[in-house]
């Protein structure tokens, strides 16, 4: 099989992670600078096989588009130039980066460690942008026990 690719995009620096080639575990990546990403991408999926790039959309509470969705837009179009043949999905992100800084505390890693400098958040919210999209790909193929 092949992997799937997830961004948390930010507008100075974007979260990526990847599936294993089975598509049971996501794992962090990298973390980015955003000029850099599409270069990242395009050399990733040079070098290994990927089938799906997974992007979180961000929305407000109300379910509009939040602020971020202005800064995505165009890397969309510049990802679908760049790849024409890859499948691009959207995965609502709200609360991402909430629950991977409450996973990252809960997990016992350091204020220091856990600083938005470092990218760890942004890493950690790309996870779980893919898991959910994983979750979601089972739940559509798991046959229905009732």
């Amino acid at each position: 099989m092949s992997r799937i690719l997830a961004i948390d995009y930010g507008k100075k620096r974007c979260g990526v992670a990847v599936s294993d080639p089975l598509r049971i575990i996501a794992n962090p990546l990298d973390t980015v600078p955003a000029n850099q990403l599409l270069k990242f991408i395009t050399d990733y999926v040079a070098r290994e096989d990927v089938q799906t790039i997974v992007i979180g959309e961000p929305h407000k509470l109300d379910g509009s588009d939040s602020e971020t969705m202005t800064y995505i837009r165009p890397f969309l179009r510049q990802l679908k130039k760049a790849l024409p043949d890859m499948q691009v999905e959207m995965v609502d992100e709200r609360f991402t980066t909430k629950i991977a800084t409450r996973a990252m505390i809960d997990g016992g890693v350091s204020r220091k460690d856990r600083n938005n400098k470092s990218g760890l958040v942004d890493r950690v919210s790309a996870t779980i942008i893919l898991q959910t999209y994983m979750e979601k790909l089972r739940l559509a193929t798991s046959p229905s026990t009732f």
